[in-house]
């Protein structure tokens, strides 16, 4: 990763690492970004714009300081000058200072290392990944993918991992981009992943339940 990581600040796209993400670039600073990129080590950061960022919009609004960078694995250039790409997640990393010589905003990153599981937390990991088979099972309650409402075709893939399948539910499903950054901001995977299953378990009791979504707000 080069020293200045460019970053693609959006309202309500939140990516995890391993997980693949379609972006279409259209705004001529971030053309500029993914040339850039292709051009260097095709890294880029993706970051969440905090709310109020329609005000400032085309200066430098605020953002959340913790993101995750992306490779770009596929890229396709349109006659425009417009891009289609392709992000796979890499690592989260937090924001320690902004660059601000180019049109887009660059930063100086640290990264935040995801460590390795041991033994009591991969059986957190198990436990969680058989509630969340559960959770999503049909007729479990109405939750919803991000391409649209959960069908009984809808299963989840045996041969994922648990941390990777943790990491897809949390950008895949039609979850809040507070509560997808929520859980990008988790220490740990197990904490991601038992912070999922609460927030699934208490969207399912509101759903279940009429007026509680009323009293909870």
């Amino acid at each position: 990763m080069s020293e200045l990581l460019p970053i693609f600040p959006l309202p309500n796209v939140v990516l995890f690492p391993n997980v693949f993400l379609p972006l279409h670039i259209f705004e001529p600073r971030y053309r500029e970004m993914v040339a850039d990129a292709l051009a260097a080590d095709r890294m880029i950061g993706m970051v969440l714009l905090r709310p109020g960022w329609d005000r400032d919009y085309e200066g430098r609004p605020p953002i959340f300081p913790i993101g995750c960078s992306g490779v770009m694995t596929h890229v396709d250039r349109l006659d425009d000058g417009r891009y289609n790409i392709v992000l796979r997640g890499l690592e989260r990393f937090r924001i320690a200072s902004e660059d601000h010589e180019k049109s887009y905003r660059r930063a100086v990153i640290e990264p935040l290392h995801e460590h390795t599981l041991d033994s009591g937390e991969r059986d957190v990991m198990r436990r969680c990944r058989t509630k969340l088979e559960s959770l999503l099972a049909p007729g479990a309650g109405e939750l919803h993918l991000g391409s649209g409402r959960r069908t009984a075709d809808s299963r989840i893939p045996t041969a994922m991992s648990d941390e990777d399948l943790v990491n897809a539910l949390a950008q895949y499903l039609d979850l809040e981009p507070l509560e997808k950054q929520a859980l990008l901001e988790q220490p740990s995977l197990r904490h991601r992943a038992t912070s999922l299953v609460e927030l699934l378990e208490m969207k399912i009791l509101m759903a279940r339940t009429p007026g509680l979504s009323n009293v909870a707000h």
